[in-house]
C-alpha cells in the first residue's frame, strides 16, 4: 500500500446498472448481491452505493490488509455526521485524524490488563442472574436474556455503579440509543415540533443522560478510592492528554455513549448465534461441556471464532481515501473513495477456510488471527473493546454450560437474513434447557 500523487485511477470492475438499481439491490439480498458480484468480478468490485456513493469493496486479505495498515492520512473514516447526532459530537465513532487517535489512546487502557480480568466476576454474575429464572424443558429465545446480559455488563464496567443511577441508566439507555438509531438513518424525522416529535424525545433523552453522567464524574472525582476502581468512567476520569489537560465532561459522555452502544448488542447476538449453532452439533456440545468441566476453554473461544466467522453480526467496515490517490494492490483509489472490506466474503473464501459452510470449531484450534477473519474490523479503527467482548463472550458461554444442560436440536438452522446491516438469528436463538442438578 502507497500513497501516491496524480496517478491514474485503476479501480476494479463493477455492475452499471443504475445507482438505484444497485441500493435496491442490496437492500433486499444485501449478502446474496455481493456474493454474485464476487463471482462475476473477483476479490475485489465497484458498486454505485446510495448513501455513500462509489465504493470499491474488497474480499482479498491480502488488500485488506493493505487498507488496515494505512495511515489516517491516507485513509479513514467516512464522515458520518448522522452518527455524531445519535451518540455526540465527540464519539470514537465519529472522530478522525489526530483527535481520533487521542481519544483512543484513552479509551484503550481500560480494555486491556488488570481492569479487563477485574470484570470477569461481573460478566459471571450477571448471568447467574439472568439465567436464575429461566424455564426448564420448554422452548424459549436466549435474544432477550443475552440482551440483558451484556446491557448490565456493560453498564456496570463502564460506570462501576449499583443503585438508583445504575437502574436509571439500565431504564433509560434501550429506548434512548434504539430512538437514536433510527434517528441516525432517518434524519428528516429529527424535526422538533415544539416539544413533540422523534427529534424533541431525543433530546429529552440526552438531556437526562447528561445529567447522569454529570453527577457520576463528579462523584468518581471526588471518590478517595477512585485508584482503586477498575471501571471505564473512573479510568476516564484519571486519564489525560498529552498536554496533561483531562477530558471535559462533555468528551466522556459521548465515548460512555458509544461504549454502550458499541458494546452491548453485537455480543449479545453473536452470544444467541452461539446457542443456535451450538444446539445443532451435539458432538461439539458434549465436547465444550467436559472442556468446562475440566476447566478449560481452548475449545470454547475457538467455537466462538468460528460463530463470528459463519455469523458475523456485521458484514463490511469502511474508509475514504484521504490522499490524492490510493495504491493497494491491484488498484489505484482516487481522493474521496469509499473503499470497505467484506467481512461476510472474507469469512467465507475456501482458499483461507476449506469447507466454508461447514460450522467446524476446531479449524481455529491454536490459529492465529489473520486479515481473513474480522468480525472486529481493523487497523487504527478496529473495535476497542474487542478484548472485552471476546472474554465477555466466552464467560457467558461458559456459565450456560457449567449450570445448563443445553438440549440438542435437529431443526433446521435460524434464518440468517439477508438484509440489513446487522444480522440477528430469525427466531431469537431459540433454545431449550434443563439446570444441570
Amino acid at each position: 500500500m502507497t500513497a501516491t500523487t496524480h496517478s491514474e485511477a485503476v479501480l476494479p470492475d463493477g455492475p452499471s446498472s443504475p445507482r438505484l438499481v444497485q441500493a435496491l439491490s442490496l437492500a433486499t439480498s444485501r449478502r446474496g448481491t455481493m456474493r454474485r458480484l464476487r463471482d462475476r468480478y473477483g476479490s475485489a468490485f465497484t458498486i454505485d452505493s446510495l448513501v455513500l456513493g462509489r465504493m470499491v469493496l474488497l474480499a482479498d486479505p491480502a488488500e485488506v490488509r493493505e487498507l488496515f495498515q494505512a495511515g489516517p492520512e491516507v485513509v479513514d473514516a467516512p464522515p458520518d455526521n448522522n452518527l455524531g447526532y445519535a451518540l455526540g459530537p465527540g464519539s470514537l465513532f465519529v472522530l478522525t485524524g489526530e483527535e481520533h487517535r487521542r481519544q483512543r489512546k484513552l479509551l484503550t487502557p481500560p480494555f486491556h490488563g488488570r481492569r479487563l480480568r477485574a470484570h470477569e466476576s461481573v460478566i459471571e454474575q450477571e448471568t447467574e442472574r439472568e439465567t436464575a429464572s429461566w424455564p426448564e424443558g420448554k422452548a424459549f429465545p436466549v435474544l432477550p436474556a443475552t440482551m440483558r446480559i451484556s446491557l448490565n455488563v456493560i453498564l456496570r464496567a463502564v460506570f462501576g455503579v449499583e443503585g438508583a443511577e445504575l437502574d436509571e441508566l439500565r431504564a433509560l439507555l434501550p429506548p434512548m440509543l434504539k430512538l437514536g438509531a433510527f434517528l441516525a438513518a432517518m434524519p428528516a424525522a429529527r424535526v422538533d415540533l415544539r416539544g413533540h416529535g422523534p427529534g424533541a424525545r431525543f433530546k429529552r433523552y440526552r438531556q437526562r443522560y447528561d445529567a447522569i453522567i454529570d453527577r457520576l464524574i463528579s462523584r468518581a472525582a471526588a471518590d478517595p478510592r477512585l485508584d482503586d476502581r477498575d471501571d471505564v468512567l473512573a479510568a476516564l476520569v484519571q486519564s489525560r492528554y498529552d498536554d496533561g489537560s483531562a477530558m471535559r465532561h462533555s468528551e466522556i459522555a459521548d465515548q460512555l455513549l458509544t461504549l454502550l452502544a458499541a458494546g452491548h448488542e453485537n455480543t449479545a447476538r453473536t452470544l444467541a448465534w452461539a446457542v443456535e449453532r451450538i444446539r445443532r452439533h451435539p458432538d461439539l456440545l458434549r465436547r465444550l461441556v467436559a472442556e468446562v468441566d475440566a476447566g478449560g476453554s481452548e475449545l470454547r473461544d475457538a467455537t466462538i471464532m468460528e460463530v463470528q466467522r459463519v455469523r458475523p453480526v456485521v458484514d463490511m467496515t469502511a474508509r475514504q481515501v484521504r490522499a490524492e490517490t490510493l495504491r493497494i494492490g491491484r488498484w489505484t483509489l482516487p481522493r474521496g473513495t469509499i473503499v470497505a472490506a467484506c467481512i461476510t466474503l472474507l469469512h467465507e473464501d475456501e482458499k483461507h477456510f476449506p469447507r466454508p459452510d461447514v460450522f467446524d470449531p476446531d479449524r481455529f484450534v491454536g490459529r492465529r488471527n489473520e486479515f481473513s477473519w474480522i468480525p472486529f474490523g481493523g487497523g487504527a479503527r478496529r473495535c476497542i473493546g474487542a478484548a472485552f467482548a471476546a472474554m465477555e463472550m466466552s464467560v457467558v458461554l461458559r456459565t450456560l454450560l457449567r449450570d445448563f444442560t443445553l438440549v440438542p436440536t435437529t431443526d433446521p438452522g435460524e434464518r440468517f437474513p439477508d438484509s440489513g446491516i446487522v444480522v440477528t438469528p430469525a427466531k431469537g436463538g431459540l433454545t431449550v434447557v434443563h439446570r444441570r442438578r
